[in-house]
């Protein structure tokens, strides 16, 4: 058991879990903000600009279904302007992400080209070569 804990214990410790953990609260936070910029924000003026529509009071009834025995059976709706306001918060999100990786990756690559590379040590001579530069020294000697 006390295996298991270590184990447990050098996964949670290492840098990438807490940054994962980090990552996902951040990530939820960031979530909410969005979402209420699309709810409060966007989605009141592009209602307006086309007839004064809420999003989120748009649905689709399905027919209510008589069955014996049952009294004031509520309809079933389908909440399709939820859906559109999702859609819109989910790309919204992943344009964001989009752009953070993206700004991420050009300060790497930016930070790599100023680094300058190590060199390289010369490669050492194959067997062939090492064969060959002893024949042209004995070639040379008897001259």
């Amino acid at each position: 058991m006390s295996k298991f804990l270590n184990e447990f214990k050098e996964f949670a410790v290492k840098g990438n879990a807490v940054d994962m953990a980090v990552g996902v609260i951040i990530g939820g936070a960031f979530g909410k903000i969005v979402s209420s910029i699309v709810d409060d924000i966007i989605m009141p003026p592009v209602g307006w600009l086309i007839g004064g529509v809420n999003f989120s009071d748009l649905k689709f009834t399905l027919p209510a279904v008589e069955i014996p025995g049952v009294e004031n059976m509520t309809a079933a709706t389908i909440n399709y302007g939820n859906f559109l306001q999702t859609l819109i918060d989910f790309t919204i999100i992943a344009f964001c992400v989009f752009l953070l990786v993206k700004g991420i990756n050009k300060l790497a690559r930016k930070k790599k080209e100023e680094t300058p590379a190590p060199e390289a040590p010369a490669p050492e001579p194959t067997a062939e070569e090492k064969l060959l530069t002893e024949i042209r020294d004995l070639l040379k000697k008897q001259q």
